[in-house]
C-alpha cells in the first residue's frame, strides 16, 4: 500500500489541478519530487505520482517556468529509477521530461534505450509504439 504521505501530497496537488490553477499543481508536484522522502517509497508508488504529472493529459503545450522546474525535480527521482529498475515505461517518462526542458537529444537517446528494452521483453508492445512515436516526433 502507498504511504500515506504520499497519497495525501498528490490528492491535494491534483485538487489544486482541478481548479485550474496549475502552476501551483506544478510547484506542488517539484516540491514532492524533490523532498527527500520521496525516494524512500517504493518504486511502484514514485512511478504512479510520477506519472500523474508526466503523462497528465491538461499540460500547456508551452511549458511554463514551474511545469519545467517540476519536471526537473522528477528527473532525478527517474534516473534512480531507471538505474536501478531498467524499466523502459520510466525511460519514456524520462525522456518526456527531458523534452519539456528542451534536451531533445538527450530525450532521443533515452527513448532509444527504453524501446530497445522493451523490444527484448516484448517487441509488439503498445509501449514500443509510443516510443517508436515519440522518437520520430523528434
Amino acid at each position: 500500500m502507498a504511504n500515506a504521505e504520499l497519497v495525501a501530497a498528490v490528492k491535494r496537488i491534483a485538487a489544486v489541478a482541478r481548479t485550474g490553477e496549475l502552476d501551483q499543481a506544478y510547484n506542488g508536484y517539484r516540491d514532492l519530487f524533490a523532498s527527500p522522502p520521496f525516494l524512500t517509497y517504493r518504486p511502484e508508488d514514485q512511478r504512479q505520482a510520477l506519472r500523474l504529472m508526466i503523462l497528465a493529459k491538461n499540460a500547456p503545450r508551452t511549458p511554463t517556468a514551474p511545469m519545467k522546474e517540476a519536471h526537473r525535480a522528477a528527473v532525478a527521482a527517474l534516473n534512480e529509477l531507471v538505474s536501478v529498475q531498467e524499466e523502459p515505461a520510466d525511460y519514456e517518462m524520462l525522456g518526456i521530461c527531458h523534452v519539456v526542458l528542451g534536451n531533445e537529444d538527450n530525450a532521443s537517446t533515452i527513448f532509444r534505450r527504453g524501446l530497445a528494452l522493451e523490444r527484448e521483453r516484448n517487441p509488439t508492445s503498445d509501449l514500443c509504439g509510443e516510443l517508436l512515436k515519440r522518437i520520430s516526433f523528434l
